[in-house]
């Protein structure tokens, strides 16, 4: 069996990597702002988030896959589901960005004295594993959304903020939750795309346990909040107005959820949700930082 390099590139799954990218940015126009930004945290930070992102995606090909969850799903191949890649060697994969993330988060360690950031690294790397990767992975059970929320928008932008100011605002906590909920309206978009093969599976994912209606309800919420979110951030940064931008693609975002009833049907809503979601995040990093 021969994995190509693109093979490899598509299982690391590019179209999520701006989840990992626009908390960092947010976080460091947060230090911005208080005069504290710094470029290696930043870059050694970045380093960490987009390790992360590749590594759980890995992690989730692996244990969908030898669980046979991803056997009739409707979203991308995947390695494992598809036998493009052996069981072990996308484990393996999944180790080494896992690996590279904690040497680039001792690093920000040893540079900051921040130890807390070792806690914080080990719980992140638990909860990227346990997602799918348990005896009982807590994915399974509706709690995705939850994790994700957490670790890529409170976690990573204030975190990336107190790594280079040693200090946080009420604002910047504002500003990663408007993050955090377009990395959760992202995996939404899979779970509501995937509900009915992933209740055969025994998947049950936030969109098995809601149904499909209520579901679409939550997406909605989730997709237009960071708009609000932006508004409340503009009280102490008025550029920050700029990520509101995104207002009119996310309405449309959440009217189309609620239209579309076709899994299928909602493949492209994929890469919609990212474009919105990177747009906003640049825009708001910009917007704090001006």
């Amino acid at each position: 069996m021969t994995t190509t390099v693109s093979d490899w590139i598509a299982g690391a799954r590019p179209r999520t990597l701006w989840t990992a990218l626009t908390p960092v940015a947010v976080g460091t126009a947060c230090a911005h702002a208080v005069g504290a930004a710094a470029v290696v945290p930043a870059l050694l930070a970045l380093g960490v988030a987009l390790g992360m992102q590749v590594a759980v995606n890995y992690a989730n090909d692996y244990s969908d896959g030898v669980r046979g969850t991803d056997v009739n799903r409707i979203g991308p191949d995947r390695l494992v589901a598809t036998g493009k890649a052996t069981p072990s060697a996308v484990k393996l994969a999944a180790f080494i960005a896992f690996g590279t993330a904690s040497l680039f988060g001792i690093y920000l360690t040893l540079l900051t004295a921040q130890w807390w950031l070792l806690l914080v690294g080990v719980v992140a790397i638990v909860a990227a594993w346990t997602y799918t990767g348990s005896a009982k992975p807590y994915g399974y059970g509706g709690w995705g959304e939850a994790s994700v929320f957490t670790f890529f928008g409170p976690v990573a932008v204030v975190g990336t903020m107190l790594t280079q100011a040693g200090a946080v605002t009420w604002w910047a906590f504002v500003a990663s939750a408007g993050v955090g909920c377009y990395a959760v309206a992202l995996l939404m978009v899979n779970n509501i795309r995937d509900l009915d093969t992933d209740a055969l599976a025994g998947k049950h994912t936030l969109a098995v346990r809601m149904g499909p209606f209520r579901s679409r309800q939550l997406f909605a919420a989730v997709v237009l909040a960071p708009v609000a979110l932006a508004v409340g951030v503009s009280f102490a940064h008025p550029w920050a107005l700029m990520a509101t931008v995104v207002a009119l693609p996310s309405l449309l975002a959440a009217i189309g959820m609620r239209v579309v009833k076709d899994g299928a049907a909602l493949k492209p809503f994929f890469g919609g949700v990212s474009a919105i979601g990177l747009v906003y995040g640049l825009l708001l990093a910009i917007g704090i930082a001006l």
